[in-house]
């Protein structure tokens, strides 16, 4: 778009200073209401859990005030002090606004009213952001992302002293600060406003905020649908690879609301951006609810957001943190304050689930409004059961038609398979289809690396993605899938990535001690097919649940395989040998192997290679069927990485080459435990003696287990029909088999 036609649209928009529609309307009304504050004083002294949170964020509040009021020109990156403060700025004002509404105190309104006159007399002629790394810079940040957080949180707190102001006030704070800096957002940076992604959720939601407190309906309008004319070209690029507009697609929240989305809740981008975009869709949602309820936000699309707060939490490990698929930092989990906000909206505006309040009894602190009361009471009240997360599968796409996620659990998430077979995941997806994650309890035992960022620490690249995000994170290598020819899945490049994803080819947790998923892949290298199953199994012989690994491979052509698994932990033992090298070189040049050190070589001894570690007090062994002429490698990260931005993780990685059809079998066994403080040793090693592939050909997939004790297990998959009434007889070596269904597993 001509910087012409942007100014003229910025002039056009500046000149409207009064909404188009004029309804009375009373504040608070976004997420607190005057009926809803009502209560919340009525109750004020009665409900524990809502008592000290208040307390909490008094204190915090009340400190600030006393440090006085920073509005700093901006020079940061995230981390920097000018980043930092503008946004404890905005998350203090939102604070104090809800202080003020509920304790009544002067002295909130008059701390929120200063600062915004502060920001007021600053932002009439404030530049764009110096630092110039963003696609869409901001003003008071780097980024548009981050200002829309300011304008989201700073509604609120306007909303909150809104009846404090004269109309004087209000008037200069709307014409100078707030319609400007929506104008900003939106119309002067439509590449970051006018796309389905998670930064336009929060550009989105931000004008739609400020649009419901002012009651400016054009502004409104645009929040919910978009800008008509953006003057974006079609198939315009980002700096984080995806594109910014595609032919036909939709714009503003209700279509960040309907195509990111499955019908079953699960976003596209994966668990840490569903945790980071659900604030603003709650938050607004919340606000369409109580000004706009003829809109259904919260039903829209058969009650898809409060269905995302459930298949968030689904997708945590036993400590509450999130799987790190896609672009995802480690660690982040329910106990963030946007699931705070998420937990307590789905429990009021759901169905009152009492397992909900589970998971507000371990976060310890609710919202400050009517939601985070009815938490509390109802913990106070004795209302709260157990969130019992048991195994699921999420589908990917608007449609439910992309894809999925595949999580396996059995019992208490003793062992937790995560299987992802999903679409690419907008900008922030990896390149790593049929790739999965294994965990005991909270322990990551084959882990996904994640995302290759330090966030908000300004010493590693500003707090920004750093390029090992590209170089490694993304890459096909960095996960637990299968490797072609040192080559990424689409060779790495997002508009090919984009337009395809796994398909699901079976999905079973009826039998807990059986559960199985099953994937296939056919356009990630092309003329190679890959079928990939897990089944978490709890057989009588073993003393904890494994998981078995199947991976068959068809390709048109021959050609080197290489399948890692990251493990995390200390080696132990293994039954092959292998030559460690004087000097450590990187295993490839590009593609992510110009990342991992090679630090040992080794050939299969047996057809049955075994690999033990030793992490966080237990013990596991992996068993790969291998062929003679396999190469064992021993990788670890650290490569070509001479600022250290990546961890130093280990892998093993069975390499087969000259390939074109193929199988790769592999159990993963938990077994026994060490502990430190008595020293004792307790069941250190692996159960199985023997995992072999009996059969394979076009129709039949079959592995077979030996144990220590003699006995056997057989895994059989039929490969082109998964119709669960389909009967089926085979014969394996010397004995027959029948059965009905796409699996059969027997103990013998």
């Amino acid at each position: 778009m001509s910087k012409i036609k942007f100014t003229a649209l910025l002039l056009m928009a500046a000149t409207i200073s009064l909404p188009i529609t004029v309804h009375s309307q009373e504040h608070p009304n976004l997420i607190m209401t005057k009926a809803g504050i009502e209560k919340v004083r009525k109750n004020l002294g009665t409900v524990p859990l809502f008592d000290a949170s208040v307390a909490s964020v008094q204190k915090e509040v009340d400190a600030e005030i006393a440090l006085g009021i920073d509005t700093p020109i901006p020079k940061d990156f995230s981390g920097g002090y000018t980043h930092q403060r503008h946004k404890l700025n905005f998350i203090i004002a939102q604070k104090a606004g809800a202080l003020y509404q509920i304790l009544e105190d002067e002295k909130y309104a008059k701390y929120i009213k200063d600062m915004l006159f502060q920001y007021e007399a600053m932002y009439k002629t404030l530049p764009v952001h110096p630092q110039e790394r963003s696609y869409a810079r901001g003003k008071l940040f780097w980024q548009c992302l981050n200002d829309s957080n300011w304008l989201v949180y700073m509604s609120q707190a306007y909303d909150a002293i809104y009846d404090t102001l004269t109309k004087q006030e209000r008037d200069t704070l709307e014409n100078n600060l707030f319609r400007p800096f929506a104008d900003f957002i939106s119309i002067g940076n439509p590449q970051f406003y006018n796309r389905v992604h998670n930064h336009s959720t929060w550009g989105n939601a931000a004008v739609g905020m400020i649009a419901l407190v002012m009651n400016d309906e054009e502004l409104l309008q645009r929040a919910l649908y978009g800008i008509e004319d953006d003057g974006l070209e079609i198939g315009g690029r980002d700096n984080d690879g995806g594109f910014i507009k595609v032919e036909g697609q939709k714009a503003g929240f209700l279509a960040n609301l309907e195509d990111p989305f499955s019908p079953d809740g699960y976003y596209t981008e994966g668990p840490y951006y569903q945790r980071y975009a659900m604030y603003p869709f709650l938050i607004f949602g919340l606000a369409m609810h109580n000004v706009k309820p003829e809109m259904q936000v919260f039903e829209h699309k058969d009650n898809v957001l409060l269905k995302g707060v459930d298949a968030l939490l689904n997708l945590s490990d036993a400590d509450g943190e999130f799987f790190p698929l896609n672009d995802g930092q480690k660690g982040m989990s329910y106990y963030t304050a946007s699931l705070v906000t998420a937990v307590d909206i789905a429990y009021q505006y759901g169905k009152q689930d009492p397992a909900l309040l589970s998971i507000a009894e371990k976060q310890n602190n609710v919202l400050l409004n009517e939601a985070g009361l009815l938490v509390a009471m109802g913990i106070r009240d004795g209302k709260t059961q157990p969130f019992a997360k048991s195994s699921i599968n999420l589908s990917d796409g608007p449609d439910g038609q992309q894809g999925g996620v595949a999580v396996l659990r059995y019992g208490n998430e003793d062992l937790t398979a995560v299987f992802k077979y999903a679409a690419q995941g907008l900008s922030h997806g990896h390149y790593d289809k049929l790739s999965y994650s294994l965990y005991e309890k909270g322990d990551e035992v084959l882990q996904d690396y994640g995302l290759a960022r330090f966030v908000n620490i300004g010493q590693k690249g500003g707090g920004n993605y750093l390029k090992e995000n590209k170089t490694w994170a993304k890459t096909t290598i960095a996960h637990n899938t299968l490797s072609q020819n040192e080559q990424m899945h689409f060779a790495g490049k997002y508009e090919i990535g984009s337009q395809h994803h796994s398909e699901l080819y079976l999905y079973d947790d009826a039998n807990e001690n059986v559960q199985v998923v099953s994937a296939t892949e056919a356009n990630a290298y092309p003329g190679t097919h890959m079928h990939r199953t897990l089944a978490v199994i709890k057989s009588a012989g073993f003393e904890k649940p494994f998981l078995l690994d199947i991976l068959k491979v068809n390709s048109d052509n021959k050609n080197q395989y290489d399948l890692p698994f990251y493990y995390m932990g200390q080696v132990l033992s293994n039954n092959f040998s292998y030559d460690s090298p004087a000097i450590l070189k990187p295993l490839g040049k590009k593609n992510g192997y110009q990342h991992l050190y090679l630090e040992g070589k080794g050939q299969p001894a047996t057809t049955s290679t075994q690999f033990s570690w030793l992490g966080n007090g237990k013990y596991y062994t992996l068993t790969s069927a291998t062929d003679v002429s396999d190469e064992l490698l021993l990788t670890r990260l650290g490569a070509d990485d001479p600022d250290f931005n990546l961890r130093r993780d280990a892998a093993f990685m069975i390499r087969r080459k000259d390939s074109d059809n193929t199988v790769f079998a592999s159990v993963i066994e938990p077994h026994g435990s060490y502990s430190p403080v008595s020293e004792l040793s307790v069941n250190s090693d692996s159960h199985i003696t023997e995992l072999k592939v009996e059969l394979d050909n076009n129709d039949y997939t079959a592995v077979s287990i030996n144990d220590v004790q003699g006995n056997s297990k057989l895994f059989i998959l039929s490969n082109n029909n998964a119709a669960p009434s389909k009967q089926h007889k085979l014969k394996v070596g010397s004995k027959t088999y029948s059965w009905r269904g796409t699996f059969h597993y027997t103990e013998m």
